[in-house]
């Protein structure tokens, strides 16, 4: 009998053992690396042109795919809705508000609720649980987006307030061009900042510089380039050596948070609106420079693509959108072509062909000589040589020329820059040729796209709402 009740026993506990093993084989795996991305303005097909263009400019025009990008690889793509409280289309403090938070808002306000009450952000909770956080973009470190992430203002445009509370927040990394508006009381930004115990380093050089010695840091463009735009990195198109690029201040977050402040120990928060000139390029309508943006978020994406490879139980990348911006339509009026790769003879942003059509202004004392123009529209879009124009755009452009150079024309505005007619005219050129259509310059309410891998990833499956981003990641990073 006794023998009877021991192997009963041993049974029993043999199987409560198999049950223990079993559940915590099945316990959920935390997501101790985090990489949230937003890349402003991005539709669908904001990232499928660039994939249907890098296809033709390997395959030759006449020839349609696409090239996949790394992110568009992913194992998870959903898609998120973007409305805010007050508005069918949101704009980025809004939408900056929900994917911080988790709470709608109204249009304009940044961490607040509709009732202006303060609100928090993921990137909070995971400072107050002393995991190592870092927020980043590749325009001004106070502009909506990420200033969603630490800051609370009821207007986004309220610059020197948003600027003053990056040290009250009290992240371990901020990145950015620079500190928008950063003078407007008697302590700037900086000094305010500086207090704060951060240190301020410009350039790569200066991060490499400085980064051992700092407790906290604020990485921001070399003065010579906020001297001539402090509002945002330059264009993928414009860009010279040397500058600092979104790529160099995500490679500084991350070796920042990881090797400096302990992430591989405690892990990190990574925030990062790797593609915010996406959106500055949507605004604008300009095809070339807002698809190879594009290729710039993914080459940030193969970042953490390769930490996640030697992380892969314990990272979680996704990438969102907080709106679509110009309402892009991969295709013209009756025709079912596409010529996308032609827009590899646009060599410059718009904004940058309006400075060499200003430049010239200033040389000539507003005495241009359409062969002037002409020079330019040879150089930054290869008109007349590689790229044939028809009877009717040649006569467009010289009537521009004749309305703008040799009469008064105002320029064309966007939400961020205003353009010399020529330079607007011939970026609708070129992308009409390449079969790409605008609907407007402002945001539109469409779907964004959702690519996510590692941790927990099938969650974000299907259709999300913007506010719901934040509190998934929340549960599975264990924040709150």
């Amino acid at each position: 009998m006794k023998r009877y009740l021991s192997l009963l026993l041993l049974a029993a506990s043999a199987v409560f053992a198999l049950s223990s093993c079993r559940q915590q084989q099945e316990q959920p795996k935390k997501a101790k690396y985090v990489f949230y991305f937003i890349t402003d303005g991005t539709g669908v097909n904001t990232i499928l042109g660039q994939e249907m263009m890098q296809y033709e400019l390997e395959n030759g025009p006449g020839k349609w795919g696409r090239v996949p990008l790394c992110v568009t690889q992913f194992p998870v793509l959903g898609v998120s809705s973007t409305y805010s409280s007050s508005h069918g289309v949101t704009d980025s403090a809004s939408s900056g508000t929900a994917l911080s938070s988790g709470v709608k808002t109204r249009n304009g306000m940044i961490g607040e609720g509709p009732d202006s009450s303060a609100v928090y952000s993921i990137a909070v909770w995971a400072h107050e649980k002393g995991i190592p956080t870092g927020v980043a973009t590749s325009v001004c470190i106070n502009h909506a987006t990420p200033a969603a992430f630490y800051a609370h203002a009821d207007s986004r445009k309220q610059y020197y307030k948003i600027g003053s509370q990056l040290a009250e927040a009290g992240f371990d990394f901020y990145g950015g061009s620079d500190i928008h508006c950063a003078a407007d009381s008697t302590l700037t930004c900086y000094q305010i900042a500086e207090a704060g115990g951060y240190t301020i380093a410009r350039g790569k050089e200066g991060y490499d510089s400085l980064k051992t010695r700092a407790d906290k840091m604020l990485l921001l463009q070399r003065q010579q380039e906020s001297d001539r735009d402090a509002f945002s990195l330059p264009y993928y198109l414009d860009a010279k050596p040397g500058q600092l690029t979104v790529i160099d201040i995500l490679r500084a977050e991350l070796d920042f948070l990881y090797n400096q402040k302990g992430g591989k120990d405690k892990g990190f928060f990574i925030m990062n609106e790797i593609g915010a000139k996406v959106d500055f390029g949507c605004h604008a309508n300009d095809a070339a420079a807002a698809f190879r943006e594009v290729a710039v978020l993914d080459s940030c994406i193969r970042v953490a693509y390769d930490f996640y490879l030697q992380h892969p139980d314990e990272t979680l990348i996704l990438l969102t959108a907080d709106h679509e911006t110009g309402g892009l339509v991969l295709s013209k009026p009756n025709s079912y072509q596409h010529n996308l790769q032609i827009l590899q003879y646009q060599t410059a942003s718009k904004d940058e062909v309006t400075r060499h059509f200003q430049a010239l202004r200033s040389e000539t004392r507003n005495k241009v000589s359409w062969e002037q123009v002409q020079a330019v529209l040879r150089q930054d879009f290869s008109f007349w040589d590689k790229v044939e124009l028809t009877e009717a755009e040649e006569a467009e452009l010289k009537d521009i020329y004749r309305k703008s150079f040799v009469g008064k024309m105002p320029n064309e505005e966007n939400l961020y820059s205003s353009s010399e007619p020529m330079a607007a005219a011939a970026v609708r050129i070129i992308d009409a040729k390449a079969c790409v259509s605008w609907t407007t310059g402002g945001h539109s309410a469409g779907l964004v796209p959702c690519y996510v891998c590692g941790v927990g990833a099938e969650q974000f499956t299907g259709h999300n709402d913007n506010a719901e981003i934040p509190l998934k990641i929340a549960r599975l990073a264990g924040y709150k």
